[in-house]
């Protein structure tokens, strides 16, 4: 077995390098998330003592979130911004998950392998190759995860608000919390921020109170009777 050439650390994840010809094995343990900042200087020092890119193990991965998959794309734009390309060649559950879920999978195909797709100048409709095009779209889509992430608590805090208050099901909570949201022209997760300010004594204005009692009457109204 071969020895690894270098290793970085953090608290929640190492990884080991092994130079391969003119590429890097690089293998990734622990959480791949927002703390990364380390991982991320490992990755890159990698990339830059290899010829032509890195090939990573993610298989150890026990966590994977979007700000994991950001740090990725980065990387990914680094490499081709310095020809060179990087491939994820093996993978677990929580990383498999995040890939399928966003489409990213064959941003980081090997080139050749049946999950690269198609490469033509035609092939994402735009004058874009696909893999290109797929990146512009991800990285929109891992900026509206990350803004999803960040206000959730907020929203499941606000459907908690609306259970207790109304006596509502969870199901019927978000029912009423959307239909408020969309019936005064208010973001939701600004809503429900508005919301779990009335624990703290904050009223919510006169004409989101009239809609969310409206909404909470059309959404018991819309369950049938046993």
């Amino acid at each position: 077995m071969p020895e690894p050439a270098q290793s970085a650390q953090t608290c929640l994840v190492t990884i080991d390098v092994v130079p391969d010809g003119d590429r890097m094995n690089v293998r990734v343990c622990g959480e791949l998330d927002h703390g990364g900042r380390q991982l991320e200087r490992g990755l890159t020092e990698a990339l830059d003592g290899s010829a032509s890119g890195i090939d990573l193990d993610l298989s150890a991965i026990g966590f994977c979130d979007c700000s994991g998959l950001n740090l990725l794309l980065g990387l990914r734009r680094k490499a081709l911004d310095e020809g060179k390309t990087i491939t994820i060649a093996s993978s677990g559950p929580p990383v498999d998950r995040l890939l399928e879920l966003t489409g990213a999978r064959e941003l980081f195909a090997r080139p050749g392998s049946d999950d690269a797709g198609s490469t033509g100048p035609d092939a994402a409709g735009d004058g874009l190759n696909a893999p290109e095009a797929v990146d512009q779209e991800l990285r929109k889509e891992v900026a509206e995860l990350r803004r999803a992430m960040q206000t959730r608590p907020a929203i499941d805090l606000a459907r908690g608000i609306l259970m207790a208050s109304f006596s509502l099901s969870p199901e019927l909570a978000w029912t009423v919390l959307v239909t408020a949201s969309q019936n005064t022209n208010t973001k939701l997760h600004v809503l429900a921020q508005d919301l779990v300010g009335t624990v703290q004594g904050t009223p919510l204005p006169e004409q989101v109170q009239q809609q969310l009692a409206a909404a909470v009457a059309q959404a018991r109204a819309a369950v049938p009777l046993a």
